[in-house]
């Protein structure tokens, strides 16, 4: 199997062909497909069909396609912009593109890619808007299944959207400035009313929507959403996530959150790392407080992107009061906590009836003082217990966890990367928990989760905290 590379060996791209001519040679079905597939765009289709099939010819005739009924020879090509060679006859059709290819003309031979110059694509149309879909030879119906799908993500009045779009774009270019303020005009133009009254088939409302639109335009807002970037992996970001992202011109995000997922915003947005992770503070909180107020005030729209849930130990809450104090508007994106996804590498229930009916979210931090948390007394009655960032200190955490009444003999999983293809999967027991902070192996972000109903996870990809212990009393038996 050859290396995976992430190069395409093609280079995408739409050729002009309004008002010019495209070739098809070809009887049968696969002439036939490519004459449909040509009717999406503006260009003069010839079909030199000899001998036509009878619904290829039923089609030609009803949609008044140019035909030649002659046998090939090398002078047909001559003036096309683009030739087509789907005779079916693998001999045939290499005649035909090494002619083209004579004559400069760009070919395609039908499944034979030593004998084309380019591939068809699957197509979307949303004229003038497109979206060509294509797999370099791996297969038609892979094709055609990933257009399925965008097809049903795009509206159907998206080309009517657009097409309004570019009878506006002059009147957009002189009123409103380069940059921020014309990203935020047309953000608004495909997002908002405009795009609503399209869609409802109402383009006067639609005129008098831009209209507005281009008159209002005269100050713009900062906006910053948090943004919740998940527990790592990519297709756990949330859609509407992704979508901030890619109407943002800032984002500022957390060391924790992986290079993967930043590089998912929009390509053109300013990409500012404030570090925050134990030992490499780069910003402090009061600085990053800062940084947000500032973008807001030069009418940046910002994404705050952070590990996890922006709500859950991630200094939302002081980072929404800076911004609320400085008058700049913000929302929450929320994303999923890495307790859910350690939870579900471990196929394990947080909650199980009749076992655990409460759910504690902590800090390995929080269990190291002198006073043990008012939440103490629900984990003695049962409830499960998450505990972020407790790697270093999971000798304290026991501790203080037996301390409080919960027996050492209570299940404890452990997940470093929850989520992501490199996680690592530990269980034990809560007697077995000090042993975690020798594992220093473990580099990436862990999750604890401890109770009862933590005994009905799946251990069979995990491996035991005490391996070491094991491996001693296996050797002392023997």
């Amino acid at each position: 199997m050859p290396p995976r590379t992430e190069q395409l060996s093609v280079f995408p791209a739409f050729f002009r062909v309004e008002g010019r001519t495209a070739a098809v040679f070809g009887n049968g079905d696969e002439a036939f497909a490519k004459v449909r597939l040509l009717l999406n765009t503006q260009v003069r289709i010839i079909a030199h069909a000899d001998r036509p099939e009878a619904d290829y010819h039923a089609f030609l005739i009803a949609n008044r396609i140019e035909t030649v009924r002659e046998a090939f020879a090398p002078k047909q090509v001559e003036g096309a912009v683009l030739v087509f060679a789907a005779t079916g006859e693998a001999e045939q059709d290499r005649r035909i593109v090494e002619a083209a290819r004579a004559a400069k003309i760009p070919a395609n031979a039908v499944d034979q890619p030593g004998y084309c110059d380019f591939y068809t694509p699957a197509l979307v149309n949303r004229a003038p808007v497109a979206v060509a879909i294509g797999t370099e030879g791996a297969g038609p119906v892979l094709a055609q299944m990933v257009r399925a799908q965008i097809d049903q993500l795009l509206s159907p009045s998206l080309g009517r959207l657009a097409a309004l779009a570019t009878s506006y774009r002059k009147a957009v270019e002189h009123l409103v400035p380069r940059g921020v303020s014309r990203r935020i005009f047309w953000r608004r133009f495909f997002s908002g009313p405009v795009a609503d009254a399209v869609a409802n088939g109402n383009l006067p409302q639609a005129r008098r929507a831009a209209n507005g639109l281009l008159r209002s335009l005269d100050r713009f807002e900062g906006h910053v959403w948090l943004v919740g970037a998940g527990p790592g992996a990519e297709d756990l970001l949330t859609l509407r996530a992704q979508r901030v992202m890619m109407e943002a011109d800032v984002i500022v995000y957390d060391a924790l959150v992986p290079q993967a997922i930043v590089d998912m915003g929009r390509r053109d947005a300013e990409r500012l790392s404030v570090g925050k992770r134990k030992g490499c503070h780069s910003k402090s909180q009061e600085e990053i407080n800062d940084l947000l107020v500032d973008l807001g005030r030069q009418g940046k729209r910002v994404v705050r992107l952070k590990s996890g849930d922006p709500l859950v130990y991630g200094r939302a809450g002081e980072e929404m009061a800076a911004l609320r104090a400085a008058g700049i508007s913000y929302e929450i994106v929320p994303g999923i906590t890495s307790a859910f996804a350690a939870a579900a590498d471990f196929e394990l229930p947080l909650t199980l009836r009749g076992v655990a009916s409460s759910l504690v979210f902590t800090t390995g931090h929080d269990l190291t003082g002198d006073v043990l948390p008012d939440w103490a007394s629900l984990a003695v009655s049962g409830a499960t217990i998450a505990v972020y960032m407790g790697r270093t200190v999971a000798a304290s955490v026991a501790e203080r966890l037996m301390q409080a009444g919960i027996p050492e003999e209570t299940t404890v999983a452990v997940v470093e990367n929850a989520s992501r293809a490199d996680r690592r999967l530990l269980h034990g027991t809560l007697r077995d928990l000090p042993d975690l902070q020798h594992r220093d192996e473990l580099t990436g972000p862990v999750m604890v989760i401890i109770g009862d109903a933590v005994a009905g996870a799946n251990f069979e990809l995990s491996e035991p905290l005490v391996r070491e212990r094991i491996r001693f009393d296996e050797l002392a038996r023997s």
